[in-house]
């Protein structure tokens, strides 16, 4: 009978350890530090203009992080206004768009960001005479999956930073001792428990500051010059498009490598995965 009962036992230890392991199996790979040039973007055409996919997946931070670049034609929507949890957040690259929340239209050229709070109507149309590139993230978390159904612009508690856009040629210009700065916004969101975005010009030859890390997962856009991005000692050089991701706690740093301005969003974010993140380091 013992030997029996041992039998059965070591069976059944076999068994969570293979379902463990078909678990671990299943699960994404989470994303880390990684540099995603603009001309290396793969283009797919689609009904209504094209496509850039970047990532979808999750990071040490967030349970899903999905990026891409879309291009419109013009006079066509990029789909009828719609609702989901994530947040989302978008670059304009080119181009003049009206964007859609919540029943009412604002007009936002070049340069210009705007962000989707959960479940808020959402959608954007070309309104120019050319093509329309923007840059799209998509942000979820643990409290995604806990958002009402209904807009936050009704459901939202009046700290969380509420569906907005922000015109580059209305961000006012700080000067600094390597160039310039632009600041869009900071703040704690329905879903991230900060999350902010700001803009950097570098004079030739500068750099950021020196390699350094943080627990919070950090992207970087390039506006405009070519940058050169070192991540864990590694470098390389990306023009205006490209996307570059660091992971939390990996060492970092950038410099102007071109012969003029060079300029780039910078987005941090912050949830409640990220003091974990810190101490797992």
């Amino acid at each position: 009978m013992q030997i029996k009962f041992c039998f059965l036992a070591f069976a059944s230890l076999a068994a969570v350890a293979c379902l463990c392991a078909a678990d671990d199996a299943k699960a994404p790979a989470l994303l880390r530090s990684t540099i995603f040039p603009w001309d290396e973007m793969v283009v797919k055409p689609t009904g209504v203009g094209a496509r850039r996919d970047i990532n979808d997946g999750p990071t040490a931070t967030l349970d899903r992080f999905e990026c891409h670049i879309s291009t419109l034609q013009p006079g066509l929507p990029s789909h009828p206004p719609h609702q989901h949890g994530q947040e989302e957040l978008i670059i304009i690259k080119e181009g003049t768009l009206d964007v859609h929340i919540n029943g009412r239209e604002h007009r936002l050229g070049p340069g210009g960001v705007f962000w989707f709070a959960s479940n808020d109507w959402h959608a954007v149309r070309n309104v120019g005479d050319g093509p329309s590139t923007y840059l799209v993230f998509n942000f979820a978390t643990d409290a995604t999956r806990g958002v009402p159904k209904t807009p936050a612009a009704e459901s939202a508690s009046p700290d969380k930073l509420r569906s907005g856009v922000w015109a580059w040629e209305e961000r006012k210009i700080q000067k600094t001792e390597k160039g310039e700065r632009r600041e869009f916004f900071k703040s704690p969101t329905v879903t991230c428990e900060s999350f902010s975005i700001h803009a950097t010009s570098l004079n030739a030859g500068e750099i950021s500051h020196a390699p350094h890390r943080h627990p919070d997962e950090e992207i970087v856009i390039v506006k405009e010059g070519t940058v050169e991005a070192t991540v864990n000692g590694r470098s390389k050089k990306v023009g205006p498009g490209s996307i570059l991701f660091f992971a939390s706690n990996d060492e970092h740093g950038l410099r102007n490598a071109g012969d003029g301005v060079a300029t780039y969003y910078v987005l941090r974010v912050v949830t409640d995965k990220t003091p974990a993140a810190l101490a797992a380091k």
